[in-house]
């Protein structure tokens, strides 16, 4: 079954499959991976998993009547298509009990792609010694993911697209007392035995940092230095309705006052979609080109909108590579330049937030946020970490925060993939800077 995560096993099927018999289209999307998971309790492994899946979603159109369903691969080539090719037969007779779609939209051209990214992971030992050589002695907690991930398009216009990319995310606390934990992430495309010991060395300075008696804070606003992990947190709540296309048109958009001019970024936040940077697919399941970069707030003022398919539709304008929610997978923060070594300096006293969670909106239209810190986040003063603190809610306006209480961004970037793996490993990702914000609002 090995064959399902390379492209000679798609082009096969897609050949058989993709022709327009009795319908006008009939397309194939392909989700795929081969991942290894490696689970990590007190320092030690506590399970090893690996898994090889691929799942097959057929469509088949005729007129304005669209009907698909999915099937899970087996990596024979001639019975997964005459499993297909039984499905698309079942497909087209029920597009006759099917009403219209009135918002239906599809690329009315061929199009074509292909990405074959090899990376350089580590074998699933290399994980392991790397952690039992740099865990000695600490309470470390772990999820490891790795290996090849595979989008791929075909349709009967003669589309084409490939996506493999191979990556990893590892995720991991060092647990102190009570509430009192370390969290650190690693991810990317090429494993660097070196960057994950310095990553090692700085959480368990750290979490000795958190021996230290608390510091509790009054409510009031403060200065505040965000990780980017922490700022992972913010774009991705701005993600859920910030810059969607029937969000806008709708009012229901988080970033009303900014589109409406009631409201102003600081000119150094640059917001863009940007595919090319991260590992996300260059085209959707529908077969639609992404653009390579979609700006979506520069110079203060709001951007273009993420436009899927249906919206677009509807309201006249062009798709742009969303997808059906309208919600970012490849976003990008520009950097700034406060320099990433010297985060803490140019902070000087205030909050070091490491980890946010719990975030939701305590007030959409005026993209106003609420959540809990978490993790090891410190009181500095004078760039040097002093004491811990408690965990705090806060609630401010992001158009606040990044307007005119945003100091500065940092001038290094992380790629920050999303870490789910319900079902199947996800390619969407945030490629942050850490940041400074003056006045950040906590309640309690």
């Amino acid at each position: 079954m090995a064959s399902v995560t390379e492209r000679a096993h798609f082009e096969a099927l897609a050949e058989q499959v993709c022709r327009a018999e009795g319908v006008d289209r009939v397309s194939l999307a392909l989700h795929a991976e081969a991942s290894d998971f490696l689970r990590f309790n007190r320092s030690a492994l506590r399970q090893a998993t690996h898994v090889l899946q691929a799942q097959a979603t057929l469509s088949v159109v005729r007129g304005a009547r669209r009907a698909e369903s999915s099937l899970t691969l087996s990596g024979d080539i001639g019975h997964d298509a005459r499993r297909l090719m039984a499905e698309r037969l079942q497909l087209a007779r029920d597009l006759a009990l099917i009403p219209d779609d009135p918002w239906l939209l599809l690329p009315d051209a061929a199009s074509s792609s292909h990405r074959q990214d090899r990376g350089a992971l580590p074998a699933p030992a290399t994980v392991i010694d790397a952690v039992r050589e740099h865990a000695e002695g600490l309470d470390f907690v772990g999820f490891y993911a790795g290996g090849p991930v595979v989008r791929a398009y075909a349709d009967s216009l003669g589309s084409r697209h490939w996506h493999r990319v191979e990556s990893f995310d590892f995720e991991w606390c060092l647990y102190q007392a009570a509430d009192k934990a370390v969290k650190t992430r690693y991810g990317g495309t090429a494993w660097a035995p070196t960057e994950f010991a310095a990553r090692m060395r700085e959480a368990a300075a750290r979490a000795a940092l958190l021996r230290r008696a608390s510091r509790v804070l009054p409510p009031g606003a403060y200065r505040a230095a965000f990780s980017p992990a922490a700022m992972n947190e913010l774009l991705g709540t701005l993600g859920w309705s910030g810059f969607g296309l029937k969000a806008r048109r709708t009012g229901v958009s988080s970033l009303m006052k900014l589109a409406c001019g009631d409201a102003r970024l600081h000119p150094a936040v640059r917001l863009t979609e940007a595919p090319g940077r991260g590992i996300t697919p260059c085209f959707t399941t529908d077969g639609f080109v992404r653009p390579a970069e979609v700006v979506l707030a520069s110079d203060g003022n709001a951007g273009d909108t993420l436009n899927a398919p249906r919206s677009a539709r509807e309201y006249g304008l062009p798709a742009n590579g969303a997808n059906a929610t309208e919600t970012p997978e490849a976003l990008c923060l520009a950097p700034g330049t406060l320099p990433h070594d010297g985060l803490l300096g140019a902070l000087g006293s205030g909050l070091y937030v490491s980890n946010l969670w719990y975030l939701n909106y305590s007030d959409r239209q005026a993209c106003r946020m609420t959540g809990m810190t978490r993790f090891a986040c410190f009181w500095v003063e004078d760039g040097e970490v002093v004491a811990p603190l408690d965990v705090m809610r806060f609630d401010d306006s992001f158009l606040r925060m990044f307007g005119e209480g945003l100091v500065g961004l940092g001038d290094r970037c992380e790629l920050i993939p999303d870490g789910s793996t319900y079902q199947l490993r996800q390619l969407a990702s945030v490629t942050t800077p850490a940041a400074v914000v003056e006045g950040w609002r906590l309640t309690l």
